[in-house]
């Protein structure tokens, strides 16, 4: 009825990995405007770059900001004040600003890069890919060959999860016109992983590891094929090794935690407080440790961390399936059958969803809607013992003998001695449903 903690972990974990090796905005930005112009310079734009070399953004804005009212088809103005937005954080306003510059002069390369860029930032990937692949076709000029492979490298970033042979082909690309860094490697090794060619991507991050044994990236990317490959001993060693370099590193501690879950060994949970403890408004370690201590027998701490949850996201369909099975094993089962009920009106295809709500219709004396919630699940799950025997005590409540009689068969053929107090009971039942007149 749920999902393996080790596959939950091991997402969140991936998650908070490609959180953690996000680039920091100020290293994607040119350090000077450009150095084109069509024009002489006018002096309010002199003085707002010699502004912003000084990083006083506030003077180059009153000084750009009636010189682009009354030109407002100068593109180095343009692009300059969208810098200048840029650099304080007015994410808005530069793209709109970047974006009047481009139109103005459909030949700035800059420009063009910046928009793509600070798109890609604000996590506009759709957007941002036109923009900086328009870039790499535009003369980089006095930006030069650093700036082009800037755009392809930035596309290699996009395009590694849908498309991983672009993606490999983007940074290609970048590697022609500059030499290869650390986070080409690394970025090689994650196009490879995407690509599900594990090989090239291990060789890739112990190429890196090779040099900077304390890369917490490089670490965090082995870990996950390691863990992908279930080879769990030789994760836990290598991320406590790592972990003894970089001891409060979300990524590494959340992939220890998916590690020592997937061993059942008693410190994930500890492991993962910590983490949720330092972290205790994140909704993916919450969801982490919530499943944990689940799994580790803990429902009343477990099932708070999911009202919590719920609270913020009261229509999110895999914190309603757990909080239910929490429910569950808490004997309530009327209060299981309504989240159940929720989740399945929310999302009829989630079969988790349609095997609780079996249940618990079938604990809460509602044969009818068990048959219902059954019939759906089995559009996208294969029966097995407990639905067989859930099928077999619904049509026996609806005095349905037949059906009932040919789903204990089922039930018993499929138990094979694992499920002694019902399979007692199946025998007791067809005792009495076959016996002949």
């Amino acid at each position: 009825m749920r999902c393996s903690a080790v596959s939950l972990l091991f997402f969140h974990a991936t998650l908070l990995l490609a959180q953690g090796t996000a680039r920091p905005r100020t290293q994607q930005v040119p350090a000077a405007p450009p150095a084109a112009q069509e024009e002489p310079w006018a002096p309010e734009v002199a003085d707002a770059e010699a502004a912003i070399v000084k990083s006083d953004w506030k003077t180059a804005e009153a000084k750009l900001t009636p010189f682009v009212a009354t030109h407002p088809q100068d593109a180095r103005a343009l692009f300059d004040a969208g810098y200048v937005a840029d650099e304080q954080n007015r994410l808005d306003d530069a793209a709109a600003l970047y974006r009047r510059a481009v139109q103005a002069n459909p030949a700035s390369f800059e420009a063009q890069l910046m928009l793509g860029l600070l798109l890609a930032r604000q996590g506009k990937l759709a957007d941002a890919r036109p923009e900086l692949a328009a870039a790499t076709t535009l003369d980089a000029g006095d930006a030069g060959p650093a700036a082009k492979a800037r755009a392809w490298r930035a596309l290699a970033q996009i395009d590694k999860g849908a498309n991983p042979a672009q993606a490999s082909t983007d940074l290609l690309e970048a590697l022609k016109v500059t030499p290869e860094t650390v986070d080409d490697t690394l970025l090689a090794a994650e196009i490879a992983d995407q690509a599900g060619e594990y090989e090239s991507a291990e060789t890739a991050y112990r190429r890196v590891l090779a040099k900077d044994p304390k890369s917490a990236p490089a670490n965090a990317g082995l870990a996950h094929l390691l863990i992908a490959r279930k080879q769990y001993p030789e994760a836990e060693t290598m991320l406590r090794t790592a972990l003894e370099q970089s001891p409060d590193d979300p990524a590494l501690m959340a992939q220890l935690a998916a590690v020592l879950a997937a061993e059942n060994n008693a410190e994930a949970v500890p492991l993962l407080e910590k983490l949720h403890d330092a972290h205790p408004d994140d909704a993916a370690i919450t969801a982490m440790l919530a499943q944990v201590l689940a799994e580790s027998g803990d429902i009343v701490d477990s099932d708070r961390l999911y009202a919590v949850l719920l609270a913020t996201n009261p229509d999110d369909v895999p914190f309603l399936i757990a909080h239910g099975q929490n429910l569950v094993r808490e004997l309530k089962f009327v209060e299981a059958f309504g989240v159940f009920d929720k989740a399945t009106r929310l999302d009829p295809a989630n079969a988790d969803g349609w095997s609780g709500l079996a249940f618990a219709a079938s604990r809460t004396n509602q044969p009818s809607i068990t048959l219902h919630a059954l019939t759906m699940r089995s559009k996208y799950l294969p029966e097995n013992p407990s639905t067989y025997f859930l099928w077999a005590t619904a049509y026996d409540t609806l005095h349905n003998k037949a059906a009932a009689s040919t789903y204990y068969h089922h039930f018993l053929d499929a138990a094979g001695g694992k499920f002694p107090n019902e399979e007692w009971q199946a025998r007791q039942r067809l005792i009495i449903l076959e016996k002949k007149p």
